[in-house]
């Protein structure tokens, strides 16, 4: 009998695909930090600019995150030569916001 790995059905990813995931997987982790430190700020009452600011960092961290997604996306569709629909990329960019 024959045994399929994960391997054996899994495409293989370039090393530059690998790293990046990586670095948004870093990112996201750095995230959750963020907010797990968010939390006990307002659990500690600190003050609110304390909050607001720490907030605002979250805020762009995440929207940086998915810019970075995003543009992953469209590379992978680049190097797989499948054209995006442009109501397809239109769908997307209006998740992002």
């Amino acid at each position: 009998m024959t045994t399929i790995s994960h391997a054996d059905i899994t495409p293989e990813r370039s090393s530059s695909e690998t790293a990046e995931k990586q670095k948004i997987l870093n990112r996201l982790r750095r995230l959750e930090g963020q907010v797990r430190g968010l939390h006990k700020m307002v659990e500690e009452e600190r003050p609110c600019q304390d909050i607001l600011t720490l907030l605002a960092g979250i805020k762009s961290a995440l929207n940086a995150s998915g810019d970075a997604i995003f543009e992953g996306y469209i590379e992978r569709c680049q190097q797989e030569e499948r054209p995006i629909p442009i109501a397809e990329l239109l769908k997307v960019a209006r998740l992002l916001r």
